[in-house]
């Protein structure tokens, strides 16, 4: 039973990203898909290397804020580890959606001997910070372009009853987990507690920083470099030279919201991407041709120096 959960984890992502695949490819004639060809073809790939060294100073910058929140707890990772980490866990995500953080958590247990659960704590505690800008970038896209947007999350439809509901279930469930936990004096629970609590204490590392400024500085930069590597992407096509900001973050939103939906967004978000550039005119051929190019570069990115980082951290962790 395991190993078909393990499997399906793996499959069904991929199925989905196939299915938009086949649906660019149902709804493109054979001259359209000519043109994207031609599009990519001919594209300014300067701009795209530019887009791809944004991508890098991202992960490198993701890598140095994972330090100031594991500084609290008592360790001080290598840089070169950090980073290797975390290119590690980009790269896994390819593999399945969502595994990186735990593929991040076990690297520096093993290499710098943060224990998993306070590791996993502390990457948590960024992806909550992520979600917060994230969600400042969908009210921002909302406030430039609400129909729009709307539209796409399909959010006219949401029954707020059912998702009250939904909110009040979870929460007493999760208290009424917590109080067995809390009374029980099993050994098997005393482990799983402790391991919970390890998992808190990385969360809650985010309160104890002292270096508060400079995270919240390289969070801001990680997140101009993910708009950047989108934004540059326009001038590496004739067509899309003249987009405007609204344009743009819409796309970027709905890209990002999109991503983890498959192994690293293939099929899904090109076609995503290319759905919101038709709606502000962009022709279907160019639109899925910017979609394919941004989604080919950062996946690149990670393909390269992912799979480096997989050989590097070994070889210059030989003593462990």
């Amino acid at each position: 039973m395991k190993k078909v959960f393990s499997l399906s984890k793996k499959i069904i992502p991929l199925f989905i990203g196939i299915f938009f695949i086949y649906l660019s490819y149902q709804n493109t004639t054979p001259e359209d898909r000519s043109n994207i060809f031609k599009y990519i073809k001919n594209a300014d790939y300067r701009f795209v290397i530019l887009s791809a060294f944004f991508g890098i100073l991202s992960h490198i910058s993701r890598a140095v804020r994972w330090q100031y929140l594991l500084a609290p707890l008592g360790y001080r990772p290598k840089t070169i580890n950090s980073i290797l980490a975390v290119l590690i866990g980009y790269f896994s995500n390819l593999g399945i959606p969502r595994s990186g953080e735990l593929f991040r958590a076990t690297a520096m247990d093993r290499y710098e001997n943060i224990p998993f659960q306070k590791g996993f704590g502390t990457v948590i505690a960024e992806r909550v910070v992520d979600l917060a800008i994230l969600m400042s970038c969908i009210l921002f896209a909302l406030g430039l372009q609400f129909d729009l947007i709307i539209n796409y999350l399909n959010l006219k439809e949401l029954n707020f009853f059912q998702l009250g509901l939904s909110v009040v279930t979870l929460t007493l469930g999760f208290f009424f987990i917590r109080k067995f936990f809390l009374q029980s004096s099993h050994p098997i629970n005393k482990k799983i507690k402790q391991f919970f609590q390890g998992i808190w204490e990385g969360i809650i590392s985010i309160a104890f920083m002292k270096k508060k400024g400079l995270f919240i500085a390289h969070t801001l930069f990680i997140w101009l470099m993910y708009v950047l590597m989108f934004w540059i992407i326009k001038f590496s096509i004739p067509e899309t030279v003249n987009l405007e900001v609204d344009a743009l973050i819409a796309a970027f939103v709905i890209g990002g919201l999109t991503i983890s939906a498959t192994n690293g967004g293939i099929g899904i978000y090109p076609y995503t991407v290319s759905l919101v550039l038709i709606g502000f005119g962009i022709s279907k051929e160019s639109s899925l041709a910017f979609g394919w190019i941004i989604w080919t570069c950062q996946t690149l990115i990670i393909v390269t120096f992912g799979a480096l980082a997989f050989f590097i951290l070994p070889l210059i962790n030989r003593q462990k």
